[in-house]
Protein backbone atom coordinates (compact mmCIF):
# COMPACT_ATOMS: atom_id res chain seq x y z
CA UNK A 1 0.00 0.00 0.00
CA UNK A 2 1.52 3.55 -0.86
CA UNK A 3 1.98 6.30 1.79
CA UNK A 4 -0.93 8.62 0.45
CA UNK A 5 -0.50 11.89 2.76
CA UNK A 6 -4.08 13.33 2.67
CA UNK A 7 -5.92 10.02 3.96
CA UNK A 8 -3.37 10.82 7.10
CA UNK A 9 -4.01 14.38 7.69
CA UNK A 10 -7.67 13.07 8.26
CA UNK A 11 -6.77 9.68 10.79
CA UNK A 12 -5.16 12.33 12.75
CA UNK A 13 -7.55 14.88 12.69
CA UNK A 14 -10.22 11.99 13.60
CA UNK A 15 -8.09 11.41 16.54
CA UNK A 16 -7.71 15.33 17.62
CA UNK A 17 -11.20 15.13 17.91
CA UNK A 18 -12.00 12.19 19.63
CA UNK A 19 -9.72 12.94 22.29
CA UNK A 20 -10.64 16.87 22.55
CA UNK A 21 -14.71 15.21 22.99
CA UNK A 22 -13.19 13.15 25.40
CA UNK A 23 -11.88 15.96 27.29
CA UNK A 24 -14.92 17.75 27.32
CA UNK A 25 -17.00 15.01 28.82
CA UNK A 26 -14.19 14.68 32.02
CA UNK A 27 -14.73 18.82 32.36
CA UNK A 28 -18.12 18.42 32.18
CA UNK A 29 -18.16 15.82 34.86
CA UNK A 30 -16.05 17.36 37.52
CA UNK A 31 -18.48 20.28 36.93
CA UNK A 32 -21.37 19.24 37.94
CA UNK A 33 -19.96 17.02 40.65
CA UNK A 34 -18.25 20.27 42.25
CA UNK A 35 -21.73 21.79 42.11
CA UNK A 36 -23.13 19.08 43.66
CA UNK A 37 -20.70 19.26 46.73
CA UNK A 38 -20.35 22.63 46.76
CA UNK A 39 -23.73 24.49 46.96
CA UNK A 40 -25.00 24.40 50.44
CA UNK A 41 -28.69 22.88 50.94
CA UNK A 42 -31.19 25.38 52.29
CA UNK A 43 -32.66 24.07 55.70
CA UNK A 44 -35.77 25.52 56.47
CA UNK A 45 -35.21 25.06 60.02
CA UNK A 46 -31.67 27.33 59.82
CA UNK A 47 -30.48 30.06 58.11
CA UNK A 48 -26.98 29.99 58.08
CA UNK A 49 -24.32 27.55 56.02
CA UNK A 50 -20.41 27.98 56.89
CA UNK A 51 -17.47 25.95 54.76
CA UNK A 52 -15.63 23.81 56.82
CA UNK A 53 -12.63 22.62 56.66
CA UNK A 54 -12.93 18.41 56.58
CA UNK A 55 -17.03 18.65 55.49
CA UNK A 56 -17.92 20.44 52.20
CA UNK A 57 -20.78 22.39 54.46
CA UNK A 58 -21.62 22.89 57.99
CA UNK A 59 -25.41 24.37 58.76
CA UNK A 60 -25.67 26.20 61.90
CA UNK A 61 -28.94 26.32 63.31
CA UNK A 62 -29.89 29.43 65.70
CA UNK A 63 -31.55 27.95 68.75
CA UNK A 64 -33.51 30.49 71.32
CA UNK A 65 -31.66 31.27 74.57
CA UNK A 66 -33.54 29.45 77.36
CA UNK A 67 -35.46 31.87 79.72
CA UNK A 68 -35.68 31.36 83.16
CA UNK A 69 -38.58 32.49 84.86
CA UNK A 70 -38.50 35.52 86.88
CA UNK A 71 -38.94 35.56 90.99
CA UNK A 72 -42.30 35.62 91.73
CA UNK A 73 -42.65 35.89 95.73
CA UNK A 74 -46.46 36.00 95.63
CA UNK A 75 -46.30 32.47 93.48
CA UNK A 76 -43.75 31.19 96.45
CA UNK A 77 -46.00 32.79 99.02
CA UNK A 78 -49.33 30.34 97.60
CA UNK A 79 -47.42 27.19 98.19
CA UNK A 80 -46.45 28.18 101.44
CA UNK A 81 -50.02 29.39 102.96
CA UNK A 82 -50.90 25.79 102.63
CA UNK A 83 -48.00 24.37 104.49
CA UNK A 84 -47.98 26.09 107.43
CA UNK A 85 -45.21 28.55 105.63
CA UNK A 86 -43.27 25.93 104.06
CA UNK A 87 -42.16 25.40 100.65
CA UNK A 88 -40.07 22.76 99.00
CA UNK A 89 -36.72 23.82 96.40
CA UNK A 90 -39.25 22.54 93.85
CA UNK A 91 -41.89 24.69 94.57
CA UNK A 92 -39.50 27.40 95.16
CA UNK A 93 -37.82 26.74 91.26
CA UNK A 94 -41.53 26.44 89.90
CA UNK A 95 -41.69 30.30 91.33
CA UNK A 96 -38.86 31.17 89.65
CA UNK A 97 -35.93 30.99 92.77
CA UNK A 98 -32.82 29.15 91.69
CA UNK A 99 -30.75 27.61 94.43
CA UNK A 100 -28.26 30.63 94.32
CA UNK A 101 -31.17 32.95 94.94
CA UNK A 102 -32.58 30.47 97.78
CA UNK A 103 -28.58 30.57 99.60
CA UNK A 104 -29.11 34.53 98.99
CA UNK A 105 -32.50 34.86 101.15
CA UNK A 106 -30.94 32.44 103.59
CA UNK A 107 -28.07 34.66 104.32
CA UNK A 108 -30.47 37.49 104.54
CA UNK A 109 -32.66 36.16 106.79
CA UNK A 110 -36.15 35.82 105.06
CA UNK A 111 -36.61 32.41 104.96
CA UNK A 112 -34.74 29.61 106.72
CA UNK A 113 -33.85 25.59 106.07
CA UNK A 114 -35.93 23.19 108.08
CA UNK A 115 -34.42 20.14 106.51
CA UNK A 116 -32.96 18.67 103.36
CA UNK A 117 -35.16 20.64 100.20
CA UNK A 118 -37.62 22.06 102.92
CA UNK A 119 -37.43 25.91 103.75
CA UNK A 120 -40.03 27.87 105.91
CA UNK A 121 -40.53 31.91 105.65
CA UNK A 122 -39.56 33.58 108.36
CA UNK A 123 -42.54 36.19 108.83
CA UNK A 124 -44.84 33.36 108.53
CA UNK A 125 -47.30 32.85 111.23
CA UNK A 126 -46.49 29.67 113.38
CA UNK A 127 -48.43 26.94 112.83
CA UNK A 128 -50.14 24.19 115.34
CA UNK A 129 -48.65 20.90 113.32
CA UNK A 130 -45.41 22.79 111.26
CA UNK A 131 -43.54 19.34 112.93
CA UNK A 132 -46.35 17.61 110.73
CA UNK A 133 -45.97 19.53 107.49
CA UNK A 134 -42.35 19.55 107.39
CA UNK A 135 -42.33 15.37 107.30
CA UNK A 136 -45.37 15.66 105.10
CA UNK A 137 -43.44 17.58 102.15
CA UNK A 138 -40.65 15.36 103.16
CA UNK A 139 -42.74 12.32 101.93
CA UNK A 140 -43.33 14.65 98.40
CA UNK A 141 -46.43 15.28 99.49
CA UNK A 142 -47.56 11.61 99.00
CA UNK A 143 -47.95 10.50 103.03
CA UNK A 144 -51.25 10.31 105.34
CA UNK A 145 -50.62 10.82 108.80
CA UNK A 146 -52.53 7.34 110.72
CA UNK A 147 -52.61 5.25 113.33
CA UNK A 148 -51.87 6.52 116.70
CA UNK A 149 -50.77 9.77 115.67
CA UNK A 150 -54.29 10.47 113.54
CA UNK A 151 -56.15 9.39 116.48
CA UNK A 152 -54.37 12.16 118.14
CA UNK A 153 -55.19 14.91 115.31
CA UNK A 154 -58.88 13.48 115.63
CA UNK A 155 -58.53 14.48 119.63
CA UNK A 156 -59.81 10.87 120.08
CA UNK A 157 -56.41 10.51 122.79
CA UNK A 158 -55.24 12.42 124.70
CA UNK A 159 -51.63 10.11 124.98
CA UNK A 160 -48.93 11.73 122.88
CA UNK A 161 -47.72 9.09 120.40
CA UNK A 162 -43.68 8.10 120.99
CA UNK A 163 -43.46 8.13 117.16
CA UNK A 164 -45.40 9.79 114.40
CA UNK A 165 -47.03 7.88 112.44
CA UNK A 166 -46.74 8.01 108.56
CA UNK A 167 -48.28 5.97 105.65
CA UNK A 168 -46.96 5.67 102.58
CA UNK A 169 -47.91 4.29 99.59
CA UNK A 170 -47.66 0.62 99.39
CA UNK A 171 -44.50 1.13 96.43
CA UNK A 172 -42.36 3.31 98.26
CA UNK A 173 -41.59 0.05 99.93
CA UNK A 174 -38.80 -0.38 97.44
CA UNK A 175 -37.78 2.71 98.25
CA UNK A 176 -34.58 3.51 100.16
CA UNK A 177 -35.05 6.37 102.42
CA UNK A 178 -33.12 8.12 105.43
CA UNK A 179 -36.19 7.89 107.39
CA UNK A 180 -36.57 11.11 109.98
CA UNK A 181 -35.74 10.64 113.42
CA UNK A 182 -38.80 9.93 115.35
CA UNK A 183 -41.28 9.09 112.52
CA UNK A 184 -42.67 5.41 112.28
CA UNK A 185 -43.29 4.25 108.77
CA UNK A 186 -46.03 2.60 107.50
CA UNK A 187 -46.80 1.20 104.11
CA UNK A 188 -50.23 0.80 102.42
CA UNK A 189 -52.70 2.84 99.83
CA UNK A 190 -54.99 5.34 101.48
CA UNK A 191 -57.68 6.01 99.27
CA UNK A 192 -58.97 9.62 99.00
CA UNK A 193 -62.57 8.13 100.76
CA UNK A 194 -60.20 7.24 103.48
CA UNK A 195 -58.31 10.10 104.09
CA UNK A 196 -59.33 13.63 105.35
CA UNK A 197 -57.34 17.07 105.45
CA UNK A 198 -56.94 18.20 109.30
CA UNK A 199 -54.99 21.92 108.94
CA UNK A 200 -52.36 21.94 106.43
CA UNK A 201 -52.01 17.29 106.55
CA UNK A 202 -53.98 14.28 105.07
CA UNK A 203 -54.42 12.52 108.23
CA UNK A 204 -56.71 8.85 107.62
CA UNK A 205 -60.21 9.25 109.00
CA UNK A 206 -61.44 7.98 111.66
CA UNK A 207 -62.55 4.16 110.73
CA UNK A 208 -59.34 3.93 108.65
CA UNK A 209 -57.34 5.15 111.87
CA UNK A 210 -59.19 2.62 114.47
CA UNK A 211 -58.72 -0.22 111.72
CA UNK A 212 -54.90 0.76 111.06
CA UNK A 213 -54.70 0.20 114.97
CA UNK A 214 -56.27 -3.26 115.38
CA UNK A 215 -53.91 -4.04 112.58
CA UNK A 216 -51.21 -2.80 114.52
CA UNK A 217 -51.99 -4.83 117.61
CA UNK A 218 -52.85 -1.20 119.50
CA UNK A 219 -53.89 -1.73 122.86
CA UNK A 220 -57.47 -2.72 123.08
CA UNK A 221 -58.67 -0.22 125.67
CA UNK A 222 -57.11 2.24 124.14
CA UNK A 223 -58.84 1.51 120.73
CA UNK A 224 -62.15 0.70 122.63
CA UNK A 225 -62.09 4.14 124.64
CA UNK A 226 -61.31 5.85 121.12
CA UNK A 227 -64.22 4.03 119.67
CA UNK A 228 -66.52 4.83 122.15
CA UNK A 229 -65.98 8.46 121.60
CA UNK A 230 -65.98 8.68 118.31
CA UNK A 231 -69.79 7.13 118.42
CA UNK A 232 -70.49 9.73 120.28
CA UNK A 233 -69.69 12.21 118.46
CA UNK A 234 -71.31 11.08 115.41
CA UNK A 235 -67.91 10.45 113.76
CA UNK A 236 -68.79 6.39 113.66
CA UNK A 237 -71.81 4.60 113.10
CA UNK A 238 -73.37 1.29 114.34
CA UNK A 239 -71.96 -0.55 111.22
CA UNK A 240 -67.92 1.07 111.80
CA UNK A 241 -68.21 -0.20 115.16
CA UNK A 242 -69.04 -3.55 113.89
CA UNK A 243 -66.46 -3.10 111.63
CA UNK A 244 -64.13 -2.27 113.88
CA UNK A 245 -65.24 -5.51 116.40
CA UNK A 246 -65.08 -8.12 113.51
CA UNK A 247 -61.41 -6.39 112.37
CA UNK A 248 -60.78 -6.78 116.12
CA UNK A 249 -61.81 -10.69 116.18
CA UNK A 250 -59.87 -11.69 113.33
CA UNK A 251 -56.74 -10.14 113.92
Amino acid sequence: MTWDPHLAREHVGLRLARSRDKNDERLRLRTENASHTSTPKKSHACGLDVLHKTKPWVTFCDVPPLVEPAPNWDRLFEFAVGQEGHFTTKQAAEAGYSPQLLLKYLKNRRVTRVRRGVYRMVHFPAGEHEDLATLWLWSEKEGVFSHETALMLHNLSDALPRKVNLTLPTDWAKRRLRVPKGVLLHHGDVPKGERVELGAVPVTNVLRTLLDCVEAHVSPEFIEVAARQARARGLLDKDDVKAIRSRWRAA
